[in-house]
């Protein structure tokens, strides 16, 4: 919780990392124990190095986990599920994410606004809080910022990285167990 807003931790996995051109490929969220997740067909080929690190791979008109097909919709019905299971929680939410401003609020903006739901989108999310330079401010001196490295440092675990799902969770622990105040939180928070 920020003031009045309530943080739901999301996580984007695309097609590559070009901001201007990826397809989402799974779309994640978590707040409190309430999660979202839908894996979504793309319009184009997989990077290489998008396949290595999420494990997803495009096939025949399928998208495969791991080798095991996942169920996937459309990208027009994940974000308007996702826009509903952003308006169950009758409050303005800010979208949390790990490098938001670089990669995850870029990609995820782009697409609303293509499917004409950018307008709607701004009616529920205020506002996206990047976790990257969240954690540079609060933790000074460590050798790498990269969420899998700080879930290491500071919770002992490891993880199933660059899964939608895994992401926004250990996002939410991580920034639970920093407890940052409302000032750091606003230091970090850009709006829609």
């Amino acid at each position: 919780m920020s003031g009045d807003k309530i943080i739901v931790f999301f996580d984007l996995e695309a097609t590559g990392l070009d901001t201007h051109v990826c397809d989402i490929i799974q779309l994640s969220a978590i707040c409190g124990r309430m999660d979202f997740n839908r894996y979504i067909l793309p319009t184009r080929p997989l990077s290489e190095s998008a396949k290595q690190v999420t494990g997803l791979a495009f096939r025949d008109g399928r998208l495969f986990l791991h080798g095991t097909r996942v169920e996937t919709v459309s990208l027009v019905d994940a974000l308007t599920s996702f826009l509903d299971y952003l308006r169950s929680f009758r409050k303005p939410v800010l979208l949390a994410a790990h490098s938001a401003m670089r990669f995850d609020a870029p990609v995820i903006t782009r697409w609303l606004r293509k499917h004409s739901l950018f307008n709607e989108f701004q009616q529920v999310v205020s506002g996206f809080v990047d976790t990257f330079p969240l954690s540079k401010n609060l933790h000074r001196g460590l050798s790498s910022y990269s969420q899998v490295n700080l879930v290491r440092h500071f919770l002992g675990k490891s993880y199933s990285a660059h899964n939608g799902v895994e992401d926004a969770r250990m996002l939410q622990e991580l920034f639970n167990s920093w407890s940052p105040n409302q000032r750091n939180i606003s230091r970090v928070t850009y709006s829609t």
